[in-house]
């Protein structure tokens, strides 16, 4: 970042700050009750300074009452950029016009051009209409009251559940179909679908948990739940199947992250489109092609093994009917594995296999 660069705040992190119980959030709160309205811009750096105008030059803590008095003046109140101190009021911000904004009010056309201009997250209230809304990373977002994120999280929930009942149904089926051999590319490209199905939905909740702060932490708990490893499920299922010279790195699972992040909600219901970011045949035939898993998924059900050693055990192996056949000399021989780990995964495998 150089030295004129704008800092990238995320809307993520300024929520956690905006989240009710939140001192900001009271001093919003108390803002929309008063109907004065009010520009806040949570940021002072030599940007900020530049565009403003007038106003006074203080520096006194952040107190939700003082920055309901403070609002009442027309300008815009500047804070530190945790929100936790109070360092101008009654500031006329003078960005550049030649920020694009559609916004039609002029605290909101300031609020939309400092943010992009500067970097630093800032927060219009409507006095007319009572709505906070946030400028940052880009994005506008409008804050809405607790009892409103809630009812929309508890739906969001009752989805994932929904998700998470059929995920582990078409799991269970592929990873039986594994240890018996007759796993297809549909079954992997169904699984895959279910699992990028949850993590969407989980991270739609994630942003409804950061706004509702103190009053999210029974819905996080309920999100943890239904979640569960899903990231790692993910990784290791890419890792089993993705088509590579040899095992898939690091750089390889992250690029079919990637692709599956800009995959559309239409394309990724579409199998060709999961089957060709694995580098699985494409085409609808192929669907009921048999494959046959590295066993990173098989391995991952005996506890406490790692992926570097996985790495290590597949690559000696070669696949998860060789892992299923070895025995424990065979799996003692492997780099890094030894008499003790060769046991407990021979011993894990076959209580799998029972």
């Amino acid at each position: 970042m150089t030295e004129n660069t704008p800092p990238r705040i995320t809307l993520p992190e300024t929520l956690k700050l905006l989240a009710p119980g939140t001192p900001l959030r009271d001093g919003l709160d108390r803002i929309v009750r008063g109907r004065t309205g009010a520009l806040i811009v949570i940021g002072d750096d030599e940007l900020v300074a530049a565009i403003c105008d007038g106003g006074f030059e203080f520096d006194v803590p952040m107190l939700p009452t003082k920055l309901r008095e403070l609002s009442k003046m027309d300008g815009a109140v500047i804070l530190s950029s945790d929100g936790s101190r109070i360092h101008r009021a009654n500031v006329q911000l003078m960005p550049d016009a030649g920020y694009h904004t559609d916004e039609s009010g002029t605290r909101h056309r300031s609020a939309e051009r400092t943010a992009l201009m500067t970097g630093h997250p800032v927060i219009a209230v409507s006095q007319s209409m009572n709505i906070i809304t946030v400028y940052v990373d880009s994005q506008r977002h409008v804050l809405q009251e607790p009892a409103e994120i809630l009812n929309r999280a508890n739906q969001a929930i009752a989805t994932l559940e929904r998700y998470r009942e059929r995920l582990d149904q078409v799991n269970d089926r592929l990873f039986d179909a594994e240890l018996h051999n007759y796993a297809t590319v549909a079954d992997v490209v169904t699984v895959l679908q279910r699992e990028i199905m949850l993590l969407e939905v989980s991270r739609s909740i994630d942003r409804d948990v950061l706004e509702l702060g103190v009053d999210g932490k029974q819905l996080s708990i309920q999100l943890a739940e239904l979640r569960g490893d899903s990231d790692r499920e993910l990784d290791l299922l890419i890792r089993d199947y993705l088509v590579a010279p040899g095992l898939p790195s690091d750089e390889d699972v992250s690029a079919v992250f990637a692709q599956i992040a800009a995959l559309s909600e239409a394309e990724l219901l579409k199998s060709t489109n999961l089957s060709q970011i694995l580098r699985l045949p494409t085409t609808e035939e192929s669907l009921t092609q048999g494959i046959q898993p590295r066993g990173y998924r098989v391995l991952a059900r005996v506890p406490r093994v790692q992926v570097f050693l996985m790495d290590k055990i597949i690559s000696a192996l070669g696949g998860v009917r060789e892992l299923l056949a070895a025995g424990e000399e065979e799996l003692a021989d492997v780099d890094n594995v030894g008499a003790l780990w060769a046991r407990h995964i021979h011993e894990g495998l076959a209580r799998l296999r029972s």
